[in-house]
């Protein structure tokens, strides 16, 4: 198999192994909300501003590697949930910065710790060189995201 070759069923193992983690892990330890099923975009959003409260939309786009009105989309749909809030800046109060509300914040560290545990659970059924093997190839992987990230940041302007 030549070298394109090889890179293109390498491409398509990592996104269906990628594929059955994601599934697999929803499946073990369900959703944070529902009775309101968030679709993917909004999971992101809501994961982001857990790690990372008081981000603009702006700053929640760039972080999420989207367009700015896509978060605002998802952001007018999340506050009429009641999932996010928007509070002023105090710096300048033309600039709303987002944050997870009360109940949804408790909700998504109760469903990150459930997913945790998963996981953890999980990677002990493993050998230990398959455990290892898997903390060996995390920075390859993050390369690979951040290579995938900056891809469709140069395709946004086409």
């Amino acid at each position: 198999m030549d070298e394109i070759g090889a890179d293109h069923r390498l491409s398509d193992d990592v996104l269906e192994t990628l594929g059955q983690l994601r599934r697999g892990t929803r499946k073990a330890s369900g959703r944070p909300f529902a009775e309101r099923p968030l679709g993917g975009a909004q999971i992101e959003l809501v994961r982001l501003l857990r790690r990372n409260p008081g981000l603009s939309v702006a700053e929640a786009a760039g972080r999420l590697g989207v367009a700015a009105n896509t978060v605002s989309t998802l952001v007018r749909q999340l506050v009429d949930d009641g999932v996010i809030e928007r509070v002023a800046d105090e710096a300048d109060r033309r600039v709303a910065r987002l944050v997870l509300s009360d109940e949804a914040r408790a909700r998504v560290e109760v469903w990150r710790d459930r997913r945790s545990v998963i996981v953890g659970q999980a990677l002990s059924s493993l050998t230990g060189e398959d455990r290892a093997r898997i903390e060996a190839a995390l920075p390859a992987l993050s390369r690979l995201a951040s290579a995938l990230a900056a891809a469709g940041s140069e395709g946004e302007g086409q």
